[in-house]
């Protein structure tokens, strides 16, 4: 199985940026699926971005599309989540998930059923 960790969280003023970094070890990063999920006190589990394991396909969720974009590096074995223009709604603990039923052509997934192996977190604060 693969172990994910995830970093790059933190206290950020409303319009600031951060960019969250998932690292992979374990089995083949590209054989995987990967997104973000993010979850914040009392709410669901809400699915925020995904990536093929090619790279080429992506799904951003309805609340951070344009402002928030998802890459991967296979060379790295690290997904990462730029996110820009921050609102205090954005408040939550974000986590790093991998998809391990997707072939290389797949588009992501955008549930959280769909993925197999999670981190343990990080948990990002947006200040108004």
């Amino acid at each position: 199985q693969v172990q994910l960790v995830e970093s790059g969280g933190g206290l950020v003023q409303a319009g600031g940026s951060l960019r969250l970094s998932c690292a992979a070890s374990g089995r083949t990063f590209s054989n995987y699926a990967m997104g973000w999920f993010r979850q914040a006190p009392g709410n669901e589990r809400e699915f925020v971005a995904a990536i093929s394991r090619h790279g080429g396909a992506r799904n951003h969720g309805d609340a951070v599309k344009g402002r928030f974009t998802i890459s991967r590096d296979n060379t790295k074995n690290t997904v990462y989540l730029q996110m820009n223009s921050l609102k205090p709604e954005d408040t939550a603990v974000y986590y790093c998930a991998a998809d391990e039923n997707r072939s290389w052509w797949d588009v992501p997934g955008i549930g959280s059923y769909e993925y197999d192996y999670w981190g343990q977190g990080t948990q990002v604060t947006v200040s108004s």
